[in-house]
């Protein structure tokens, strides 16, 4: 295994510091490592080991055959030999460890998508379902099949006909009171159980959510433990048992070594005690109980307890960008592209200014929502652990997955195209990862939950809280806080603020840019882009309260895309926040102010991507707004020499990485061809350029 001091030996070196008092900073990188593995460092560190273990790691341009039963045979590994239990009671030969199980979980994409994924279906999933929704004996009698891969288990939520919409599934489970059992049943195809990991091939059981049915009434969504094939005397997967059909989903965009099928239910017998009963029971003669009485609080606490999918694709998609720049960074360090300046050399990729403005800014997204999801994971262990598992908490954690998994897989996909693009012909290739990882990505945006959908979950959210903090307020307080934001529309969308700014600036770039280099500068032009676009979207609302059902729900609907992008924006104040947090617990002086500019960079790079609204607005003057990019410009300078530092700080050796330009290789052929050219300018006998000739001649 390649070592941190074998990996800074063969770092490229940094070039002068563009600081003004040539005081040049430098990066503790085995420091900065420790830092990104954060509070579950070990097991971050076991399941890197097994990403650089070969057995682990993705076979290219396998068949869907071979790739499925690789990756089947990979999850029986994983449970002889990687410890990927630790969500699951001590009792049962877990650790009780939730946040711990997510931070070793996420790091698996280092070996294969494939291969997270088939196990978050396996024990994220299918197993979480158990443990989440099912009573102490459900746990004792269920999950041992489920944490041993004895029993391959499906996730049957999703439906052909509805998709993010769970609520409004079409399959029933109607209790029959003679012989005590639920009868399942798709009573139409758009009502069949699609998507499923483990449904075409391997899974001899599904965790079925159906709409539950009992004298005549339907008391909404929960969880049937159901078998769906024959388990043969050799272990292997047999045939449907009565009553349960299927279909292969087929060849996919990617991920291919996860056997996603179709299931539907012909009035299938489950038992009553196969009804996961935690927040719903249903007795002998057929009354339901429940310790929630509302249906939809009861609802959303049963999804809600299922949230570690987002909190875990969150993390994943940032190893995934974090790879793809960890490849880019080093090949631009050491290709070489056309004449430089002194025209003895060809000039490094990266010391082009347009490939530092490609790269840099993904690095410091890269950083904002690494530290962003370690926040995340913080609340999601709180939260599972019992340590603060209150309804408040569960709905911070919700509102924060919601908000980051769109962020971060979207992320991920522009990454790993603007890094397969910096790495020319040489990033198209197979065996540089950066197609394949994309390939494997794309689904992250529209799986556990679509991300257009989980943003809108966020903007209501926020509109909530707003309302909430006007609750109690008498007359008099709403009437100021009307003239207040009356007083706030007449400065800020008019030119007064502009033209105070211009005032304060006198013109000078350096003042403006003073400004925007300051922490509390950032976090109020952030802070305020949320706040204003909350409350305007909330003013644009407050009709639909009176409104009759249709015409409140066309007034959201024309306002729909004003409350994603406060979600949005909401989502890139939290990551702003938790890189700032993250400088605190840099003890390296020149790290910090490394990553200080860094975190500048992400800043800077979201208003910059806005200014259109901050001017808009009249929250930026036209001189600073112009700033905005020429500072970046100058970040982005500044952190070239410290480029192959941030990505060697993400931890990765070329054997997690596993891409051939990311390994040395480039450097050794431009070495090679360096030397060759210094070898015939040195014996004369390099032709001479018929350019340079005709100059002569002149």
């Amino acid at each position: 295994m390649t070592t941190v001091s074998d990996r800074q030996r063969t770092r490229p070196a940094a070039r002068p510091s563009t600081r003004a008092d040539g005081d040049q900073p430098t990066v503790d990188v085995p420091g900065l490592q420790t830092l990104m593995l954060g509070r579950w460092a070990a097991l971050r560190r076991r399941s890197r080991e097994i990403g650089a273990d070969p057995r682990f790691a993705k076979v290219e341009g396998a068949s869907m055959a071979d790739a499925r039963e690789r990756v089947i045979g990979q999850l029986k590994l994983l449970v002889e030999e990687a410890e990927v239990l630790r969500a699951f009671p001590e009792r049962l030969g877990g650790s009780d460890d939730a946040g711990g199980n997510i931070a070793g979980f996420e790091e698996l994409l280092v070996a294969d998508p494939s291969l997270q994924i088939k196990a978050g279906v396996q024990w994220g999933l299918f197993g979480a379902a158990i443990l989440h929704l099912g009573t102490p004996e459900q746990h004792d009698r269920l999950l041992p099949g489920a944490m041993s891969i004895d029993v391959p288990g499906a996730f049957a939520m999703t439906e052909t006909g509805h998709g993010s919409d769970v609520a409004s599934i079409a399959t029933t489970a109607t209790y029959d009171e003679a012989t005590e059992e639920f009868v399942l049943h798709t009573p139409f195809r758009a009502a069949w159980k699609d998507y499923l990991g483990n449904a075409a091939q391997h899974g001899t059981a599904a965790v079925v959510f159906a709409q539950l049915v009992t004298h005549g009434v339907n008391h909404g969504v929960h969880a049937f433990y159901t078998t769906i094939r024959e388990t043969l005397p050799d272990g292997s997967t047999g045939a449907f048992v009565d009553g349960v059909g299927g279909e292969d989903d087929g060849l996919k965009g990617g991920l291919n070594g996860i056997d996603n099928g179709r299931l539907h239910f012909d009035h299938v017998r489950v038992p009553r005690e196969n009804l996961l009963a935690r927040y719903g029971q249903v007795a002998p003669d057929g009354t339901y109980t429940s310790p929630i009485e509302s249906p939809g609080r009861r609802f959303f606490t049963m999804l809600g307890s299922l949230v570690q999918g987002r909190v875990s694709l969150d993390g994943a998609a940032g190893v995934a960008s974090k790879i793809a720049l960890a490849t880019a960074v080093r090949y631009g360090n050491e290709r070489r592209q056309f004449s430089s300046a002194t025209g003895s050399d060809e000039t490094v990729l990266l010391d082009y200014g347009e490939h530092q403005r490609r790269l840099l800014p993904l690095v410091a997204q890269a950083y904002a929502g690494h530290f962003a999801h370690d926040r995340l994971l913080d609340l999601f262990h709180a939260v599972f652990s019992g340590e603060t598992d209150t309804p408040e908490a569960r709905e911070d954690l919700e509102t924060m997955a919601a908000a980051l998994k769109p962020i971060s897989t979207w992320r991920a996909l522009e990454t790993l195209q603007t890094a397969r693009e910096a790495c020319g012909g040489q990033g198209f290739l197979t065996e540089n990862r950066l197609v394949s990882l994309r390939a494997d990505l794309d689904v992250y945006v529209t799986f556990e939950g679509d991300n257009t959908v989980l943003l809108q979950l966020v903007g209501k959210r926020l509109l909530a809280d707003y309302a909430a903090g006007f609750k109690g307020i008498d007359g008099v307080g709403m009437a100021r806080f009307v003239v207040e934001r009356a007083a706030d529309s007449v400065l800020y969308r008019t030119p007064l603020s502009r033209v105070a700014q211009a005032i304060q600036d006198r013109g000078e770039v350096r003042r403006s840019a003073g400004h925007l280099r300051e922490e509390q500068a950032q976090r109020e032009l952030l802070t305020d882009r949320v706040d204003t676009m909350v409350a305007d979207l909330a003013a644009a609302l407050r009709p639909s309260a009176k409104l009759p059902r249709e015409e409140a729900a066309a007034l959201f609907n024309a306002h729909q895309h004003e409350l994603i992008e406060a979600a949005r924006a909401h989502a890139d104040l939290v990551q702003w926040e938790a890189f700032s947090k993250a400088l605190g617990d840099v003890d390296d002086p020149g790290t910090q102010l490394v990553l200080t500019w860094v975190r500048d960079l992400f800043g800077l790079s979201v208003i910059e991507k806005n200014l259109a609204w901050y001017l808009i607005h009249g929250r930026l003057s036209g001189q600073r707004a112009r700033t905005v990019s020429s500072y970046i410009d100058r970040l982005v300078a500044r952190l070239r020499p410290y480029a192959q530092d941030l990505v060697d700080g993400f931890g990765y050796g070329p054997e997690h990485i596993r891409a051939t330009i990311a390994s040395g290789v480039e450097k050794q052929r431009q070495d090679e061809a360096r030397e060759a050219r210094r070898v015939a300018r040195a014996s004369g006998e390099e032709p001479v350029s018929e350019k340079s000739l005709a100059k002569k001649t002149l």
